[in-house]
């Protein structure tokens, strides 16, 4: 009877173990874990098109995560979308005149802005703008051109 009762809580502790090393995976792939006391600063960044950017996208510098989107939301006197970015504090020295591109991971993957640095002196600030920005790419409007440029061109060659 004790050998039985023994083998049951090793069960429920493996059992107990296994969620909670779900829920940690849950949280990793959701990027939920970056839940940390530093807000870090903002900077507005925006954009003729934003494809399937979403808010809690990583933002990266060089490949090395230093923050994420915070809020997309439509300006409505210049009808485009502005994106608002949380920069870790710790990369407080970001030169103002730093570029941001929508990039996508993979050929079908996510979604995420790449910064890349200028060279001013001057660092971006808290509700600072980039204003060098790269829209994302749309692989319906490539294709879109190409076949209408390949349309186009099978007309002249005859």
């Amino acid at each position: 009877m004790q050998s039985q009762r023994t083998l049951e809580l090793w069960v429920g502790i493996f059992v107990a173990l296994g969620l909670a090393a779900l829920f940690v995976l849950a949280l990793r792939v959701s990027n939920l874990n970056d839940f940390t006391g530093q807000d870090g600063y903002e900077v507005i960044a925006e954009f003729q098109n934003i494809g399937g950017l979403r808010v809690r996208a990583p933002v990266t510098m060089a490949g090395v995560k230093v923050g994420q989107v915070k809020s997309i939301e439509l300006d409505e006197q210049s009808f485009l979308a502005r994106v608002v970015l949380s920069i870790d504090p710790r990369y407080d020295e970001l030169p103002d005149d730093t570029s941001a591109s929508i990039l996508t991971s993979g050929l079908l993957g996510e979604q995420f802005i790449g910064l890349e640095p200028g060279g001013s002196p001057m660092f971006l600030e808290d509700g600072d703008e980039i204003m060098l920005t790269q829209s994302a790419l749309v692989l319906e409007k490539i294709i879109g051109q190409f076949l209408y440029n390949m349309a186009s061109g099978s007309g002249d060659s005859e």
